[in-house]
C-alpha cells in the first residue's frame, strides 16, 4: 500500500506526517509550491518519502493524478491511500482506511468525519450544502463529499486517471462518477481533526465553490435559460391571446424542447436518445400539469401572473434536477452502487 500526500506550500507538519508513517511507502507530490518550501520537501525525503516536483501549480486534482499514474507505472498492483499533508489525517485513521481497501471489493474507500465538537463555521457549512446537493444530484447519501481520506484499490487507477478535473472539483467528480456508474463506494468514520481553525486551507471558497458544485451550477444555468424563454412567451401569448392555460402550454413546449437539448449536451454528458427522450418527455408532461395548475392556483389567489410564476418555478426546479439526473439521463449502470459505512472502534474517536 502506497500513501499519497499532494502537497502545495506545506509546513512542518508534512514531514512530520511522513515520519509517523514509517511502516508505508509515501509519494508526496510537490504542487509547484516554489523555491521557497524546498526545505519542506527536503525534510519530507528525509523522513522518507519519495517526492515528485511540479513545475508550476496545476491544482489538487493534477497532483493526485499525476501521483496514480506514476504508482500504476512504477508500482502496479499496489493500492493507493490519499491524506492531506496538513495533519489533520491521523495514522491510525490513514491505516484503518488502507486496511479496508485490502479487506474489501469496494471502488472506493471514504474515511469520513462527523463533524462534531469545534469545527470552523466555513468548513461545517461547506460541507454540509456540499453533501445536501451531492445527494439532490445522485440519490446517493455519502457522509463526507469532501474527505481527502480516501484509499483506492489498484485496479481503479487507470479509471481515476480517465475523470476529468484538475482542482478541488476532482474529487467530488470522482463521487459524481462512482454513482453514475453504480460502483460500489464504503465508508469508514474518522476523527474530525481541524488545526488553526483550518487555515492552512488552499481552498478558495467562491472560485473553487464554483468548480464543485458545477454540475448543479450547469443546470441552474440551464434552467434559468429556459425559464426566460418560457417567461417571455408567456407575457407575449397571454397579451395576444387573452388565453392563461393554451398559452403556458405552448410557452412549456418550446422551452422543454431547449431544456432538454441543453441538459443532454451540456450538463448530463450526451445520454441516448432511445431512453432520455421518452423519459423527459414524460418529465415534461408531469411538469406542465404541476405548472399550469400551481401557476392557475398562484395567480387567482395573488392576482398576479409574476408572482405566481417566481412561486411555481423554484417549486419544480429540485425534483427536475433530481429527476433528470437519476432517471432521464442517467446511463444504463455498470453495478449497483451502495455505501457501506464501517464505525470507528469506541475510544478512538477525536
Amino acid at each position: 500500500m502506497i500513501v499519497l500526500i499532494p502537497a502545495y506550500q506545506p509546513d512542518h507538519r508534512l514531514a512530520d506526517l511522513v515520519g509517523r508513517l514509517d511502516r508505508h511507502r509515501v509519494l508526496v507530490v510537490d504542487d509547484g509550491s516554489g523555491p521557497a518550501y524546498a526545505e519542506a520537501f527536503a525534510k519530507a525525503r528525509e523522513a522518507g518519502a519519495e517526492v515528485i516536483t511540479l513545475s508550476h501549480n496545476r491544482g489538487k486534482g493534477f497532483a493526485l493524478k499525476t501521483g496514480f499514474a506514476h504508482v500504476a507505472a512504477r508500482c502496479p498492483g499496489e493500492d493507493v491511500v490519499c491524506a492531506d499533508s496538513d495533519g489533520q489525517h491521523r495514522v491510525e485513521d490513514i491505516e484503518a482506511v488502507a486496511g479496508r481497501v485490502r479487506t474489501s471489493p469496494a471502488a472506493m474507500v471514504l474515511g469520513v468525519r462527523r463533524f462534531t465538537g469545534r469545527v470552523p463555521a466555513r468548513s461545517r457549512f461547506g460541507n454540509a450544502a456540499t453533501r445536501i446537493a451531492f445527494t439532490a444530484i445522485t440519490g446517493l447519501a455519502v457522509t463526507d463529499t469532501q474527505t481527502g481520506l480516501r484509499g483506492y484499490p489498484a485496479r481503479t487507477l487507470a479509471w481515476l486517471g480517465r475523470v476529468p478535473g484538475d482542482r478541488f472539483e476532482y474529487e467530488l467528480r470522482l463521487l459524481l462518477r462512482a454513482a453514475r456508474e453504480r460502483l460500489p463506494i464504503e465508508e469508514v468514520e474518522i476523527a474530525t481533526v481541524y488545526l488553526d481553525g483550518n487555515r492552512s486551507s488552499h481552498f478558495r471558497p467562491v472560485i473553487d465553490s464554483a468548480r464543485i458544485y458545477g454540475p448543479l451550477l450547469a443546470f441552474a444555468g440551464s434552467s434559468l435559460l429556459c425559464f426566460a424563454i418560457d417567461a417571455a412567451l408567456l407575457a407575449v401569448l397571454v397579451a395576444g391571446t387573452g388565453h392563461l392555460t393554451a398559452s403556458a402550454v405552448v410557452a412549456r413546449l418550446v422551452s422543454a424542447s431547449v431544456n432538454y437539448t441543453v441538459n443532454r449536451r451540456a450538463v448530463f454528458d450526451q445520454a441516448p436518445h432511445r431512453r432520455a427522450l421518452p423519459r423527459y418527455a414524460a418529465l415534461a408532461l408531469a411538469s406542465l400539469a404541476a405548472n399550469v395548475a400551481l401557476l392557475e392556483l398562484l395567480t387567482a389567489l395573488t392576482g398576479s401572473l409574476v408572482v405566481g410564476k417566481l412561486v411555481t418555478e423554484p417549486a419544480l426546479f429540485l425534483a427536475g434536477f433530481a429527476i433528470q439526473r437519476l432517471f432521464v439521463f442517467r446511463r444504463r449502470p455498470a453495478a449497483r452502487t451502495r455505501i457501506a459505512t464501517v464505525p470507528q472502534p469506541a475510544g478512538s474517536r477525536g
